[in-house]
C-alpha cells in the first residue's frame, strides 16, 4: 500500500512531464487517493459522492426516460447491509444510494435494484474493417458491425473516444436499436462479425450478452474490444459467446493504471488468465505512451508474463500513441521504440507480434513463426496478400491459430 504523500508525488511527476493543469491534478488526487491497489474488493469512491443530490438525480432519470432511455434491470449486483446497491460487474464495486449512478455513468440504483440506462441505445455505429479493431486472425479483409453506448468504467487520460466514453447517456445522441434490429442490420450490410467497441463494452454488458447470443445463432462472430476490467463471474458467462476477446493491456505497473487510467492492473491480468483457459481467441493491445509505459525492461516483464499465463500464440499488438485528450503535450511514439519492443516480444517467445498505427511496417504482416514465410500482408487496413491454406502455412504446414474462412 503506497502512502498518500507518495501518491501525490507520483502525480506531480506525471503532471510535470505531460503538462497536466492544476485542475486535473486536483481531480486525480481526489478520485484515486482513497482507492489504492489492494484486494479485488478495493473500491474507488465516486467523485460525486460528497455532492450527490437524490432529487436532482431522480429528475435526470425522469428526463432520460422521457427521451426513450428505459431503465432495464442489470445483472450482477447485491444489497449491502446498509441498504445500498453494490454493483459487482467490474472491480470498482460501486456502492450506490437510490438514484445514484456508478462510476461508469450508465448503471443506476433504483432503490431496490440495479438498472442499466443504455440497453439497446447505441450512440456510435460503424462498419469497420476487422483489422481496425485491431484483430488480425479473424476473417482478414472482412467487415465488423461496430457499436458502442455512452460511458466507461475507466478514465484513461489518452482515450481517443473520450467524447462518448466520458459522457453521460443524456449527453449524446443515441439510437433505439435492440439486439434483433442490430443483428439484422449487420447481416444486411454484409458484415461477418459484430464488434463491441469504442467505449468499454462491459458497461453495456446485458446488451452485449443478448446481442452476442443472437448473433451467434445467426452465423455471425463476436469480438469484444475491452480494457479487461471485468469481474470473473460475468466474464465467465460471456466468454462462450465471444470468438475474440481483445484486451487493451494498458501497461504493466499498478502505478500507471492508477494514475493514468483510473483503475488497477491485477483484475485485468486475472481476466486474461481466465480467458486463456477457454476456446475464445485472446488478443492483446498495448498503446505505447512515450515516457509513461514504454520502458523496455518493464515491457519485457510483460512479454514474459503473457507467454507464461496467456500463451505464445496470442496476437500482441504494440501500437503507436498519437497525442489526444489530456495527453496532447506528448509526442507520438518513436517508431524505433516500437520496433525494439516488437523484437523483445519475439525474443520472449511470442509468435505473432504486430505494430499498430505504423502503415507499411513489416510488423503489420502475419509471418509464419516457423519458416518465416509471409502469410497475410497488410498496409493499414488493406490486405496485400493472403496465403494461409486450411489454417496452416502452405510452405511448412505449421498451424496458424485463427478463423481464416
Amino acid at each position: 500500500m503506497i502512502s498518500r504523500r507518495q501518491f501525490l508525488a507520483d502525480i506531480c511527476t506525471i503532471a510535470g512531464t505531460v503538462g497536466i493543469g492544476g485542475m486535473l491534478l486536483e481531480e486525480t488526487a481526489r478520485t484515486y487517493s482513497h482507492g489504492m491497489p489492494g484486494s479485488m474488493n478495493t473500491k474507488i469512491p465516486l467523485t460525486e459522492e460528497a455532492s450527490f443530490d437524490e432529487r436532482v438525480a431522480r429528475e435526470k432519470l425522469e428526463r432520460l426516460e422521457k427521451a426513450g432511455f428505459v431503465p432495464r434491470e442489470a445483472k450482477y449486483w447485491e444489497k449491502t447491509p446498509s441498504g445500498r446497491i453494490r454493483c459487482t460487474l467490474c472491480p470498482t464495486f460501486c456502492e450506490l444510494r437510490a438514484y445514484q449512478r456508478g462510476r461508469c455513468r450508465v448503471r443506476v440504483s433504483l432503490e431496490n435494484r440495479l438498472a442499466t440506462l443504455v440497453y439497446g441505445r447505441p450512440c456510435s455505429l460503424a462498419i469497420d474493417p476487422i483489422e481496425k479493431k485491431p484483430v488480425f486472425h479473424l476473417l482478414p479483409g472482412s467487415t465488423a458491425f461496430s457499436f458502442a453506448t455512452a460511458g466507461c468504467l475507466l478514465s484513461c487520460r489518452y482515450c481517443q473516444n473520450w467524447q462518448i466514453s466520458q459522457a453521460n447517456p443524456e449527453d449524446v445522441d443515441a439510437l433505439n436499436m435492440p439486439p434483433e434490429k442490430l443483428v439484422d442490420a449487420a447481416i444486411a450490410d454484409g458484415c461477418r462479425s459484430i464488434a463491441y467497441t469504442y467505449t468499454e463494452p462491459t458497461i453495456f454488458y446485458e446488451y452485449m450478452l443478448d446481442t452476442a447470443r443472437l448473433s451467434h445463432s445467426r452465423g455471425l462472430y463476436n469480438v469484444m474490444v475491452s480494457c479487461g476490467y471485468i469481474n470473473p463471474e460475468p466474464l465467465a458467462e460471456l466468454l462462450p459467446h465471444l470468438d475474440v476477446f481483445k484486451v487493451d493491456l494498458k501497461g504493466f505497473s499498478e502505478r500507471f493504471y492508477r494514475t493514468v487510467c483510473g483503475g488497477r492492473l491485477a483484475p485485468v491480468l486475472a481476466a486474461l488468465e481466465l480467458a486463456a483457459k477457454t476456446s475464445t481467441f485472446v488478443d492483446i493491445v498495448t498503446l505505447m505512451v512515450p515516457g509513461m509505459n514504454d520502458d523496455l525492461v518493464i515491457l519485457r516483464s510483460m512479454f514474459d508474463w503473457i507467454v507464461t499465463h496467456v500463451g505464445k500464440n496470442v496476437s500482441l499488438f504494440l501500437s503507436r500513441f498519437h497525442p489526444t485528450f489530456q495527453l496532447r503535450n506528448l509526442p507520438p511514439t518513436p517508431v524505433e521504440i516500437l520496433t525494439r519492443a516488437r523484437e523483445s516480444a519475439m525474443e520472449a517467445g511470442l509468435s505473432f507480434v504486430y505494430l499498430g498505427n505504423v502503415p507499411g511496417h513489416p510488423g503489420e504482416t502475419t509471418w509464419c513463426p516457423n519458416c518465416k514465410m509471409e502469410l497475410v500482408g497488410r498496409i493499414g487496413y488493406s490486405l496485400t496478400s493472403m496465403r494461409i491454406v486450411d489454417g496452416a502455412c502452405p510452405s511448412c504446414k505449421t498451424p496458424i491459430p485463427g478463423i481464416w474462412k
